[in-house]
């Protein structure tokens, strides 16, 4: 989210339809990201000591065609630019009538560096000749009005001072101010409480507050290129299988890395008996690798905060700091958290949080030292690949010393989240590219080389196909076969109901009964000897139906996660299996599953 100026230099021997397709091409980046804050049409002017030094100036009808054109193109809301010691004072009304609505840099005191042979004009020169087009002339900062009236989004905490003490209630500059230069401050925003903290308990008795964040119309991109993104992914991405079922089975589960692509999704299409067969597979496979065994574990969520600018299209709990379900816990209210759990026996808490804007990319370090504060021997698994890649961008030093550092204050393993599906084409259409797979990858490398372990996860059921299912859990695999890192797997279904992804029209509505059968025994078959470990999520899953935690524990799942205690991400996205299993509880299953 980073506000940024582009453009097109006219008559340096481009034809029109060169013209118009650039433009075309910036209109595009435009509607998806939503970053282009104006455009810059400069007319090629030749200038002496250059290859093009006897070639002709841009024509100025073409010129003056090109910026009615861009001003067709983008809008009234984009600033269109025009250089104005690039033209004559008698050619500036000609401009305005074009369509330019900003004249860019101009000094007084520095020269044109590109063109210093063209010097600015007056400041009152351009201010008359606008005033004589109808218009006012006004001063701006470096980022335009539009952004500064949505600074949240689109500058960094440690700027917003500056531009705040420059900038009046329009997001123009206020007139006379003299900028004095400060020393540059770090940002030392700590957690404070905020917003809705009763979260964690009401989520399930009095459910979102909103359907959606309040800027749901604006973080996201244009959603209808977001649609045309998708369209051309579904139409060269579909899968291919051709292999027989009966032999692919059989030779998985033999030998689950001798399996080519094609074959691996032979069996990612299973249904009806061929389903069933797959599933009976992968128990089979289970009970050869871990028995009979149920694991779970007795932990507590703390999710601190939800407020987050990313705008990843999938997410329903991330929110804005003024929307009514936003909230950020206090350093005390964590430690409240924590202590509670120790006191009802659990043994670990997991620990993630939306990307705070204002937060520092330390306060990480003092999460974990405040719940060591008051729960010396609990487990801390916190802290995502995103939220370690924010951090260490945050502090300017690299992942391992981020994580370095996370583990001297308390930091035991790391959710394997935040992977969604390893494919960067997805991964932009879901998160707007916030993490690519590359980074991810390197992140958890990272991790695994400190010693510290980390869960994988799958989120399927959305844009995706068995295709990029496969290639996901054999990225997983390959990693794992190099640092041996990975404690569990975790296949996450997409919960819909209120991902913006979904009501925007793209996502499909989940995944289906079938997929979630012949995912979670895929993993159990292509990961076996690899990570023995797969887990379900009873609370996206639910225990009862063909589909629910008791089905899968027949169906290659030996681990069904942990007590929670609470539980806002799924529940903010709108799953309806509650927060919190007691031990008794998640035991029953257990024997429910006659195991």
């Amino acid at each position: 989210s980073i506000p940024f100026t582009t453009g097109i230099l006219v008559g340096i021997g481009e034809s029109l339809s060169e013209r118009g397709d650039s433009l075309l091409k910036i209109a595009k980046l435009a509607k998806t990201y939503g970053h282009i804050q104006e455009i810059i049409i400069q007319n090629f002017r030749a200038k002496e000591d250059t290859a093009m030094r006897n070639s002709p100036d841009a024509d100025q009808q073409e010129y003056l065609a090109c910026i009615a054109v861009a001003r067709l193109i983008f809008g009234p809301r984009m600033r269109i630019q025009a250089p104005p010691n690039l033209s004559e004072p008698s050619e500036f009304a000609a401009l305005i009538a074009a369509g330019i609505d900003d004249w860019g840099g101009v000094s007084s005191v520095t020269a044109d560096h590109v063109n210093p042979e063209r010097p600015w004009p007056e400041i009152e020169l351009l201010a008359y000749e606008s005033q004589l087009a109808g218009f006012e002339l006004r001063a701006r900062l470096t980022i335009h009005s539009n952004f500064v009236q949505s600074v949240d989004r689109w500058v960094d905490p440690k700027v917003k001072p500056f531009i705040s003490s420059l900038a009046d209630q329009n997001g123009l500059a206020i007139p006379h101010v003299i900028a004095v230069g400060s020393p540059w401050q770090e940002n030392s925003e700590g957690l404070q409480s905020l917003g809705r903290i009763d979260l964690g308990d009401s989520i399930d008795i009095r459910g979102r507050d909103s359907q959606t964040r309040s800027d749901f119309d604006s973080i996201y991109g244009h959603w209808p290129s977001i649609s045309d993104e998708f369209n051309q992914l579904k139409s060269t991405g579909s899968p291919t299988w051709k292999s027989s079922f009966m032999s692919v089975l059989s030779k998985v589960s033999k030998n689950p890395s001798a399996l080519s692509r094609n074959e691996a999704l032979t069996l990612f299409a299973a249904d009806g008996q061929e389903l069933d067969l797959l599933v009976q597979a992968a128990d089979e496979k289970r009970i050869e690798l871990v028995g009979d065994d149920v694991t779970y574990i007795v932990n507590r969520n703390i999710n601190f905060t939800n407020i987050c600018y990313t705008g990843c299209r999938f997410c329903a709990f991330a929110q804005r700091k003024t929307d009514s379900d936003a909230y950020l816990l206090s350093i005390e209210e964590i430690k409240l958290r924590a202590n509670q759990a120790w006191a009802l026996g659990a043994n670990e808490v997991c620990i993630q949080a939306g990307i705070h804007p204002d937060l520092s990319g330390d306060v990480y370090f003092d999460v974990a030292r405040a719940v060591k504060e008051v729960a010396p021997e609990i487990h801390i698994h916190a802290f995502s690949p995103m939220e370690i890649f924010s951090g260490s961008i945050k502090l300017g030093i690299s992942y391992k010393e981020w994580l370095q550092q996370a583990k001297d204050a308390g930091l035991g393993t790391i959710p394997g989240t935040a992977a969604e599906i390893l494919d960067d084409k997805i991964r932009w259409i879901l998160t707007k590219g916030k993490l690519p797979a590359k980074a991810w990858i390197e992140i958890v490398r990272e991790a695994h080389l400190l010693g510290i372990k980390s869960s994988a996860t799958m989120m399927y059921g959305h844009i995706d196909n068995e295709s990029h299912w496969y290639d996901h859990i054999i990225t997983i695999r390959n990693l794992q076969a190099e640092t041996g890192g990975f404690t569990e797997f975790v296949p996450l279904p997409f919960v819909h109901y209120s991902s913006p992804i979904y009501l925007a029209g793209i996502a499909r509505p989940g995944p289906t009964v079938r997929e979630n059968r012949v995912v979670h025994a895929m993993s159990r078959l292509l990961l076996a000897g690899s990570i023995n470990n797969i887990q379900c999520s009873w609370v996206k899953l639910g225990l009862h139906g063909p589909d629910g935690v008791l089905s899968l524990l027949a169906g290659g799942v030996n681990d069904i996660g942990g007590t929670l205690m609470e539980e806002t991400i799924s529940r903010m996205a709108g799953s309806t299996n509650g927060s919190l299993r007691t031990v008794s509880e998640l035991e029953e299953i257990a024997q429910l599953a006659g195991r």
